[in-house]
């Protein structure tokens, strides 16, 4: 389910709304699509998203920057495109 939620984030800026706040969100991607840099930042405020997202042969990783995963995960299920 992350898999397709980080799939879903085009690459570069975009803008979403979550916990009824504005981000920017950016998304990168390196190694041929094998892992992926998030971050969004409440435009106006102080809080902030940070993860990298690898792909390897055996396995898929979520790897939060200086975060709980259950914050980036609440984010990644929750955020909303801005239209």
């Amino acid at each position: 389910m992350i898999k397709e939620k980080i799939e879903a984030i085009a690459l570069g800026y975009s803008e979403v709304m979550y916990n009824n706040k504005k981000y920017g969100l950016t998304k990168s991607e390196f190694n041929n699509g094998n892992s992926y840099k998030i971050y969004a930042e409440e435009l106006g405020g102080n809080d902030f998203i940070s993860l990298n997202y690898y792909i390897t042969t055996k396995d898929e990783l979520l790897k939060p920057c200086e975060m709980p995963q259950q914050k980036v995960i609440h984010f990644l299920t929750n955020y909303k495109k801005v239209k």
